[in-house]
Parts: structure tokens; C-alpha cells; sequence
């Protein structure tokens, strides 16, 4: 088999199109917004309105709430990229219909935008100046 260099670049642009695949599939950093990696951020505009509508379905029973605290977001250098963060601290009922205590979430924003909710945001929220979140407590299913 005689190969040219039309068929030469044939095969490296299907090696570079597989190479990029591949990274995509294995990529387990899943987001709900496309991340352009803006170097300015923008302050997110309605993010407790935004983090009401989600936790009203994240949460098994959104009913009840107790100890909802929030803390303005911050601009937090998430990896390597800056990001603004909200932290919130919220008492909700586990399945069972019981209390498990006061958990700490960190909401993560990019361009304006809720992202994603980080389960155990330890550094992220270090230092976070809480102030009543009472709206978190109306919610209803």
C-alpha cells in the first residue's frame, strides 16, 4: 500500500479528532454552563433565586427547613481558574423525614450563572460570613 500525504493527513486530523474524544469521555467534571475560562467573572446577579429553584428539586423533601444561613458570593480561586462561590449552611430532613444537622454547601458560579452545587466544600467556604437565609426556609415540593 502506497501512502501519500493526502492520506497522511487524513490519518493525523482522525488521530487528533480521537485523541479529543477521548478526553472528552473520560472527563468526570460535569457542569451545567459551558466554562469559556473568562478571566473576569461576573457577580452573579439572582443567585439566591437561582440556588431556590434548584434546591427545590436537589433536596429530597424541601419542606421544613431549618438553620438556613447564606453567605454573599466571594470571588474564590477554584483550581486555576477564579470563580465566585456562595456558601450556604441549611438543616434539611433526610429521607426518613429526620434531622441530620446543619450542612455546609458551596454553590459555584460561572459567568454569572449557578454551575454546581459542591457537597463538601471545605476550603471553599473557609472564613464565609453567614446571614439568614429565611426564603430557604419557606420552601414548599
Amino acid at each position: 500500500m502506497r501512502c501519500n500525504s493526502a492520506t497522511s493527513l487524513k490519518v493525523v486530523l482522525l488521530l487528533s479528532v480521537a485523541a479529543a474524544m477521548a478526553d472528552c469521555a473520560s472527563s468526570d467534571n460535569l457542569s451545567f454552563t459551558s466554562d469559556r475560562d473568562e478571566a473576569v467573572q461576573v457577580v452573579p446577579p439572582n443567585y439566591r433565586a437561582e440556588l431556590l429553584a434548584l434546591l427545590k428539586t436537589y433536596l429530597n423533601d424541601p419542606r421544613g427547613i431549618r438553620e438556613a444561613m447564606i453567605a454573599e458570593p466571594v470571588l474564590r480561586k477554584i483550581g486555576s481558574r477564579q470563580r465566585y462561590v456562595a456558601c450556604m449552611k441549611f438543616n434539611a430532613r433526610d429521607s426518613d423525614g429526620s434531622y441530620g444537622g446543619s450542612k455546609e454547601r458551596g454553590a459555584l458560579f460561572v459567568d454569572g450563572r449557578l454551575d454546581r452545587i459542591i457537597e463538601k466544600p471545605e476550603d471553599m467556604c473557609a472564613g464565609a460570613t453567614y446571614a439568614p437565609f429565611p426564603e430557604l426556609e419557606k420552601l414548599t415540593r
